[in-house]
């Protein structure tokens, strides 16, 4: 299981939990809503299902900035970084 905290000003605002809600049918992940802190906790049980960029899409969304807390997990990244081409 992979986990990831995202901190994300203006949860708390109306509407927005019941929003993120909505966005997470289109994530392979388990989430917790700390609304008083604008906090939100995922559990990831297949890595491979998903990114850092569906992360951040989800919450484009619905108009708040996902900032991600602590250190990145690896297995999430794959797609997200631009390599050197040979």
């Amino acid at each position: 299981m992979t986990e990831l905290l995202v901190y994300a000003p203006g949860l708390r605002k109306e509407n927005k939990v019941m929003q993120l809600g909505h966005q997470m049918d289109m994530l392979a992940a388990r989430y917790k809503v700390d609304a008083a802190h604008d906090m939100v906790y995922f559990e990831i049980d297949n890595p491979a299902k998903v990114t850092l960029k569906q992360v951040q899409d989800l919450f484009d969304n619905i108009d708040l900035e996902a900032r991600f807390v602590g250190q990145l997990p690896a297995e999430l990244r794959r797609g997200d970084v631009t390599e050197r081409l040979h």
